[in-house]
């Protein structure tokens, strides 16, 4: 049987041969749990649609998170009985991937103009095919039980067909329209991004305090040219202003000042001068000034400012664009026409303070707005959109999240869900690109209406004319995905067989910085188009961080310690996966230390080593747990400990606490079952008169139970040594398919199972006494020493025992007393467990006065360094390192002074034994 487990486990040697294996027996398949017979076809199911990574990117943690995850749920419901679907895809990322070619066409000095529309979406669609491989072939290197042939793409046929259906009946309904409004432009990207997409930077800038020149009785216009230095020449009368954007000055028209503010009240009405243009532009009131803000008057940039937008709007000022698609300032813009925004803040500065117009500049830290994809300055700009009208769709989606259709986890992002939604925006969906969803909008040259139908018309739905053109833009990559968890099952075909049994979905897992950008769509364009919620609960998992708390990104030195797949490389997927489920919680970030990594590594190695001992040591006879009578306490203390296990771990994975879950399995399998009973079962395993069948069917039903309460958290390891298991334990053909395990009350009663806990509880603690007591008496570690035990009513059994408590205590058979009631000895250790007391006299542990000498060296060195840290700590390093480092050596020396106290008390005993 070991011969089927090498000596050690190597994940290189397992994980892609077992997934492969998997996969080409179609496990992943929801068909295949039907033809194995294992679910009904009318029964209990699952479904979880993958976040669909962008097809431009490589594989992250965030990729990892996501994966781990959702794999454990699907694993979990899987091996329920419930049939089961998980759905991967891959996102077309709009804006990303039109950058990204066109960064490559660029090396070779081509730009997409060159080519034209239709060559440079078949420039893309080969780079996708590229790239969507890799992406593919990463996401199952994280052992993901996707069913790859349900996979989808947000371009396919079918889901461009759910794209454009979703916009027409959108569009049919009024909740879609095209107006001019001011948006967010990326003029590197040359389109309208939406609100979510702006990404905030915060810099230090400065802010320029600029006046404007009154016509009153003494002047009226000017009369120099602008750049003279006597523009302003005989104007008596100014308004003070303070911007960050001087170039926006060439769009101003108007002051505003807060009606409440006596400073300027009496200049509401009249009429200033825009400098360089020689516009007459209004002072006007609006309670949207801050009187606090610079000098209490602010210009008024209707075209380029949101906030000024909105007062353009109430107080009907003209709002003229002064800049081009790419942040160029145009022909509005006078002198500084065919100039770059920033060098026309430059230019039009240096003019205003030769004219005397430039009061002051001030150092200044605020946020710019910057394109979440390319890192550019965003520019807000007055232009032509297609938007959605968000706000109905919004008050559906909170209804579903407050009638409990669906639930938000953790519950405290519903407070940031509503927040948002109640404050919600239009939603712009155009994007002036190439590459994505078309508009499925048509303008007609002769009666100049709009055609809006899912499939391309050949004539004007209102004059019947051909003279008809599609729109030039295409949709927001948010828009595709927000209909994901339906257009993947088949919709607009509501017959579709998996959208009638797999809608609506189970969960939607993800991280919370996305609550917004993308589960918020997709509740209001679910609701609205299948009249249901497209979930039952949301779950949201938190950032990565390394282990000092920094957000891992691609900035850090050391990135490439963080790449999943070198991971993987280093310490396989099981181990990947283990350590991200057990070191989150929902909502929180998590804390990715390489020293978990390592961690989880042995963990898979403790396994396979355990699950190799059991398999030599299994004989030729039957194995089987029955009769119940002859169950030893160890066998009744592990089957008890398993069921509870058994029983907690449901619980946990029903209130998605999986992390939890996921560190009891691990003290179960390697503290209880490996450390403490195979430890004991040895002892009847090494004894040939010992009889063996019961105590190797139990060490093969607890390994066997185990592995598929680990399997959905390591599915590689725990399927390699499933499959290494004798057939009469295995049910099945794979691990991933058996059944998830339920508790078995008819193997042991319930005073049993209390009993056995109890009395193998005492047993634990008084191993642990004695080792401990070894330990710090530095006695040889085969050493076997006299021990004198005080058990009162617990000697019966304990006595029993003496044979475990031998082997794993390290004492002498021989030597060994217990009794209910032992004068207590001279010169002894004690240990005291409830009624219990346990004495290990020290003439046999250790050479008293070796012991001492050793001790008061070891004395001496830990003082010393006590005192070097207390130095450390009371210097300039306290003050000049960084936080995490001085605590750290708090901490170490928390430590120490705990082990020199320790050691001042071994001491004194030692004094008094001689004493004695």
């Amino acid at each position: 049987m070991t011969d089927k487990l090498s000596k050690t486990y190597n994940p290189q040697e397992h994980e892609e041969r077992i997934y492969q294996w998997c996969e080409e027996q179609g496990y992943f398949r929801p068909e295949k749990q039907v033809e194995l017979g294992l679910v009904a076809e009318d029964g209990p199911r699952w479904c979880i649609t993958m976040p669909p990574p962008n097809v431009t990117g490589a594989l992250h943690l965030g990729h990892a998170m996501v994966a781990a995850l959702e794999d454990l749920m699907t694993r979990y419901y899987r091996m329920r009985g419930f049939e089961t679907l998980f759905l991967p895809g891959s996102d077309h990322a709009g804006i990303a991937t039109q950058n990204v070619v066109e960064r490559e066409l660029a090396k070779e000095g081509v730009t997409r103009h060159d080519l034209g529309r239709e060559k440079f979406i078949a420039k893309v669609w080969e780079w996708k095919d590229v790239y969507h491989r890799r992406i593919t072939d990463q996401t199952k290197r994280l052992g993901v039980s996707c069913d790859w042939m349900r996979e989808r793409f947000t371009l396919d046929e079918g889901l461009s067909h759910a794209v454009r259906s979703a916009f027409t009946r959108l569009y049919k309904k009024g909740l879609i329209y095209r107006g001019t409004y001011l948006v967010n432009w990326c003029p590197r990207c040359e389109s309208a991004i939406s609100d979510l997409e702006v990404i905030p930077d915060e810099r230090a800038s400065h802010l320029w305090h600029i006046r404007y020149p009154i016509i009153n009785d003494d002047w009226n216009e000017p009369q120099e040219e602008w750049g003279s230095g006597k523009w302003a020449s005989g104007a008596t009368e100014f308004i003070e202003m303070a911007t960050t954007r001087p170039e926006t000055i060439l769009g101003d028209t108007a002051v505003a000042v807060n009606p409440g503010d006596p400073r300027w009240q009496r200049l509401v009405g009249q009429i200033a001068i825009l400098p360089a243009l020689n516009r007459h532009i209004p002072i006007i009131a609006d309670e949207a000034v801050d009187p606090e803000f610079g000098s209490g008057a602010v210009k008024v940039t209707p075209a380029h400012d949101p906030n000024d937008n909105e007062i353009g709007l109430r107080h009907g000022l003209e709002a003229p664009n002064i800049m081009t698609d790419t942040a160029q300032m145009n022909k509005l813009a006078g002198p500084y026409a065919g100039q770059d925004r920033f060098e026309c803040r430059e230019n039009i500065v240096a003019d205003f303070e030769k004219e005397g117009l430039l009061v002051k500049i001030e150092s200044y830290v605020h946020a710019v707005g910057t394109c979440e994809r390319c890192h550019t300055d965003i520019e807000p700009r007055i232009s032509t959109q297609w938007f959605v009208n968000a706000k109905p769709l919004a008050e559906a989606a909170m209804e579903a999240v407050r009638d409990g259709s669906t639930t938000i986890i953790p519950e405290r992002e519903e407070r940031r869900f509503f927040h948002w939604m109640e404050n919600i925006r239009p939603w712009c969906i155009s994007r002036q690109l190439w590459w994505g969803h078309r508009i499925p909008v048509w303008y007609c040259d002769d009666c100049g209406e709009q055609t809006c139908e899912i499939d391309d018309p050949a004539a004007c739905t209102h004059c019947g004319s051909a003279n008809i053109h599609q729109d030039e833009d295409v949709l927001d990559t948010w828009f595709s995905s927000g209909l994901w968890p339906f257009s993947t099952l088949g919709w607009p075909d509501t017959e579709s067989p998996d959208y009638k049994r797999f809608y609506p979905t189970d969960v939607r897992e993800t991280a919370y910085e996305i609550l917004f950008f993308w589960v918020a769509r997709e509740m209001m364009l679910g609701i609205e188009l299948t009249g249901q919620t497209p979930y039952a609960t949301v779950y949201l998992h938190g950032l990565v961080r390394n282990e000092e708390g920094k957000k891992v990104s691609k900035s850090m030195e050391d990135i490439e310690e963080y790449d999943p797949l070198n991971i993987i490389e280093k310490y396989g997927s099981d181990a990947l996966r283990y350590t991200q489920l057990t070191s989150s919680t929902p909502g929180l970030d998590m804390s990715l230390d390489p020293r978990r990594l390592e961690g989880a590594r042995n963990f898979t190695n403790k396994i396979w080593q355990a699950a190799r001992f059991v398999l030599s040591n299994l004989g030729d006879g039957p194995a089987t747990l029955s009769p119940a009578s002859r169950l030893l306490l160890p066998d009744r203390w592990i089957l008890s400990r398993l069921n509870s296990l058994i029983q907690s771990v449901e619980r946990l994975f029903e209130s998605y606490q999986y992390g939890e879950a996921g560190r009891q399995i691990h003290d179960f399998l390697w503290g209880e079952y490996c450390d403490w009973y195979i430890e004991a079962s040895k002892v009847r395993l090494y004894d040939e008169t010992a009889e063996k069948s019961v105590l190797r069917a139990v060490l093969l039903h607890v390994l066997e139970t185990s592995l598929r309460l680990l399997h959905p958290f390591m599915p590689f390891v725990t399927e390699a040594i499933w499959q290494a298991l004798p057939d009469e334990v295995r049910k099945g053909e794979s691990l991933m398919m058996a059944q998830w395990p339920e508790p078995d009350a008819a193997l042991l009663d319930g005073a049993a199972f209390a009993k056995a806990e109890e009395q193998m509880g005492l047993m634990m603690e008084l191993v642990r006494g004695i080792r401990n007591r070894r330990a710090e008496y530095n006695v040889t570690p085969g050493k076997r020493i006299t021990a004198l035990i005080a058990a009162g009513d617990e000697s019966g059994w304990l006595d029993e025992q003496r044979a475990v408590l031998c082997s794993l205590a390290k004492l002498d058979s021989k030597q060994l007393t217990i009794q209910p009631a032992i004068q207590p000895p001279d010169q002894a250790a004690v240990i005291v467990v409830g009624e219990a007391v346990c004495y290990l006299p020290l003439a046999a542990l250790v050479d008293l006065d070796a012991e001492r000498e050793r001790l008061s060296k070891v004395l001496d060195e830990i003082k010393g360094r006590v005192a070097r840290s207390e130095g450390l700590l009371a210097g300039e390093f306290a003050q000049k390192a960084p936080e995490h480092v001085v605590q750290r050596e708090r901490d170490k020396l928390a430590g120490l002074q705990a082990e020199r106290a320790k050691l001042v008390e071994r001491l004194a005993a030692l004094e008094q034994s001689d004493t004695a």
